[in-house]
């Protein structure tokens, strides 16, 4: 049994469990459970079942109570696909098979540390401090574990809030469902009815990421990762074996003929196919080139354009910014949506900017009716800079055009370009939150590391709203302080920080959503819209539709006009 009868915890179990993972998977996870465990300063018994599986067993000096357990051991199921936390999920029937018992398979439970060094192990036990220093390594997992608890607390109150009279409210879901494919690609296992074979379920994953758009360089990197990206997809590795170098180019390959997504350079560009229209397919799709003169506009040259998305971005932090600050509460989400705009307008290369509110919706990591809101509100505030000059319809998207009023222009001149890249809201920071990340746009962009009080002048936020990111961000390794000074921690990988806080799993759900959306309204469009035919093409002045069949002889032509001119005089009369 893993809970004392108070219900506290005195080791850690972490049952690595074949039937969530391939075996080659489970060794992984075991290799770099140790791996984090022993950078902690935690020391540990490690044993193997016949069926393959791993166990870690942490004893400590300090008993843990159960629910800060729990925590700890989620947070490392996070790391390792083939770790089961059920053992210590369950307070009362929580308990695991130790080294020397018999299993259900046949045969014993092994132990793989030395019998003498387990006995050491277990007789010294782990100190508090190894357990605190643990804590602060799996800080990201926890802070996300928090995050979902709340949000499935606050589904669970709306439910509760809003059901019927003497009906119960439906159970608010805990966590989020993943798909299914993904699982597949980072556990190995799959559905045996489904795919007959490891190269049926290989090409069922490989056809899925080609439809995600990734590319066979991001495709090896989440199978062997790279640097501090530790690799993602290690049971799409398992699925290969000895043969991935092989066979991964000839079925990716495969994968991306049958999905369509075929290397650029052998896919010509819409403005290349013939008798096509280079006009958008849907509300999201770059702004592409119709040609024209072969000599390029000055005024549109990709220099010129640079030049102004860098004069755009001076007015923007050193007016726009404050101006948008006495908006109230939609002031950050403003001041990132026109960040946004000029990100898109730098790499579209175009004054003339045709992305729709879902696009925007995904680079805010909001919903695409708040970007709907936000945008004529950004409009008005914009002092000229952005304005609408066609209205979306079909499947195009608004249509905006991005200026320097004249205004500005002597003030754009005499202030200095600052290097770095503007950003909307990067992945990390959906989770995080906007001030947080408005608050680490501060530090990045400052000329000098900033103090706190500096940090309040600049992004206008309050200092208690301020100390509270600025202190979750340093917990997280994002941040930190030295004199009193604010900066950025250069080794943080923000990319990989945002897969441990589950932000690219957010990112991904919202586009996979958005790309189901947007192919049911083009349905709807090809089954209803109805073309818009000019006059010309349906009534032509100089042809006589409502013509009269020739008659056969004069005689009956004066016979027929006598008739029509007697019939007319008695209606006057």
């Amino acid at each position: 049994m893993l809970h004392d009868v108070d219900g506290t915890v005195r080791t850690l179990c972490l049952d690595l469990d074949t039937s969530k993972a391939r075996k080659s998977v489970v060794d992984d996870d075991a290799r770099r459970l140790g791996d984090l465990l022993r950078a902690a300063g935690l020391v540990f018994v490690e044993d193997e079942s016949p069926s393959g599986g791993r166990h870690l067993y942490v004893p400590l000096q300090e008993p843990l109570i159960a629910a800060e357990a729990r925590q700890l051991v989620e947070a490392l199921g996070q790391r390792a696909v083939s770790l089961d936390p059920s053992p210590h999920q369950n307070v009362v029937h929580g308990c695991i098979r130790v080294p020397g018992s018999a299993h259900k398979a046949g045969g014993h439970q092994s132990l793989i540390t030395p019998l003498t060094e387990a006995y050491g192990i277990l007789t010294r036990r782990n100190p508090a401090t190894a357990v605190t220093a643990l804590r602060k390594a799996l800080a990201p997992e926890l802070y996300r574990a928090e995050q979902d608890r709340r949000r499935a607390q606050a589904r669970a109150a709306a439910a509760t809030s809003t059901a019927r009279p003497g009906v119960g409210a439906e159970r608010a879901p805990v966590g989020r469902e993943d798909s299914p494919l993904r699982v597949v690609a980072r556990t190995g296992v799959y559905d045996t009815t489904r795919y007959a074979s490891d190269s049926e379920a290989r090409m069922a994953v490989l056809n899925h990421l080609a439809a995600c758009r990734w590319n066979i360089d991001q495709v090896r990197t989440s199978i062997t990762g790279r640097g501090e990206t530790r690799a993602a997809h290690t049971g799409l590795a398992a699925l290969y074996g000895a043969k991935q170098e092989r066979l991964l180019p000839i079925e990716w390959a495969k994968a991306q003929a049958f999905t369509g997504t075929d290397s650029p350079a052998t896919v010509k560009r819409p403005s290349q196919r013939a008798g096509e229209s280079t006009a958008h397919k849907s509300d999201t799709s770059p702004t592409s080139l119709t040609g024209g003169s072969p000599k390029a506009d000055p005024a549109t040259s990709e220099q010129s354009i640079h030049q102004l998305v860098n004069d755009l971005e001076n007015i923007l932090y050193a007016v726009l910014d404050h101006r948008l600050q006495t908006l109230g509460r939609v002031s950050i989400s403003l001041r990132f949506l026109i960040r946004a705009v000029l990100a898109y307008m730098r790499t579209n290369q175009t004054t003339l900017l045709d992305v729709g509110c879902r696009s925007f919706a995904v680079a805010l990591g909001k919903n695409h009716d708040t970007i709907a809101r936000l945008l004529p509100m950004l409009e008005a505030a914009s002092a000229g800079i952005l304005t609408r000059v066609d209205r979306g319809r079909g499947r195009n998207a608004d249509t905006y055009a991005i200026q320097l009023p004249a205004e500005f222009e002597s003030l754009a001149r005499e202030l200095t370009w600052r290097k770095g890249k503007i950003h909307a809201i990067r992945p990390v920071f959906r989770v995080l939150g906007d001030v947080a990340a408005l608050t680490y746009e501060a530090i990045e962009r400052g000329r000098r590391s900033p103090t706190t009080a500096d940090l309040v002048r600049s992004t206008g936020i309050s200092r208690r709203a301020l100390t509270d990111h600025l202190a979750r961000m340093e917990a997280l390794g994002i941040i930190r302080r030295h004199r009193d000074r604010w900066q950025i921690v250069a080794t943080t990988n923000l990319a990989h920080l945002a897969d441990r806080l589950g932000a690219t799993t957010d990112r991904q759900e919202q586009i996979n959503r958005y790309r189901r959306q947007r192919a049911a309204w083009h349905a709807w469009l090809d089954r209803h819209l109805v073309p818009q035919l000019d006059e010309y093409e349906f009534y032509d002045p100089e042809v006589d539709e409502y013509w009269l069949p020739p008659l056969e002889d004069e005689e009956e032509l004066q016979h027929s006009l006598w008739h029509a001119a007697r019939t007319a005089a008695r209606h006057a009369a």
